[in-house]
């Protein structure tokens, strides 16, 4: 197969499945190498690019995707008029936010961090497919352990969860008595 023949087959694979598509199944699928499967996502994605076509060719980790171009968005939203609304609560991003920054993690760590019961914002993040069980934790109960999902990374703009900003730091106890203590 001719290089562009391998993008316009890839293309085909991912318009037709409408999901993530790892670089692995795509080597399979084409009977060719990971190199080569590779290249060819990279030279697509760069012609969406040049083309500025309203979609792209998002790679999400291992993985690649079709996707609308951010600036269609809005129109494409419109068109599709979820029932759910967008937005995630104040309780559902903390609790996505420890899952991402500390993943995997289970129900309970999440409610020890934030300090109250996370079962509603945990269900609704699984609802929304922004994070999935992988496993469980080895330990009385077997708890589940959560993870985030490549839906996560693509509603958030990221390739991997090395594009996450750093956490801040936490002040120490140090810090908060010179600055703010009752100095002599």
């Amino acid at each position: 197969m001719e290089p562009i023949e391998y993008q316009h087959a890839i293309e085909a694979i991912l318009f037709a499945l409408g999901e993530p598509v790892t670089t692995e199944r795509l080597c399979h699928a084409l009977d060719t190498d990971w190199d080569t499967v590779e290249t060819a996502c990279r030279a697509l994605a760069a012609d969406y690019e040049a083309r500025d076509a309203g979609i792209r060719l998002a790679c999400l980790e291992d993985s690649w995707q079709l996707t609308s171009h951010a600036r269609w968005g809005d129109t494409v939203r419109s068109l599709l008029a979820r029932q759910k609304p967008d937005k995630l609560s104040p309780a559902a991003l903390e609790t996505l936010t420890i899952v991402a920054y500390f993943q995997p993690v289970t129900r309970v760590y999440i409610d020890q961090v934030r300090g109250v019961d996370s079962s509603h914002s945990l269900a609704l993040l699984l609802d929304r497919e922004l994070v999935a069980p992988c496993g469980s934790l080895d330990a009385p109960g077997r708890p589940n352990l959560y993870r985030t999902t490549p839906a996560f990374l693509r509603s958030f703009g990221l390739s991997s969860l090395d594009d996450l900003p750093p956490l801040p730091e936490q002040e120490t106890e140090e810090t908060d008595e010179t600055e703010g203590g009752d100095a002599p």
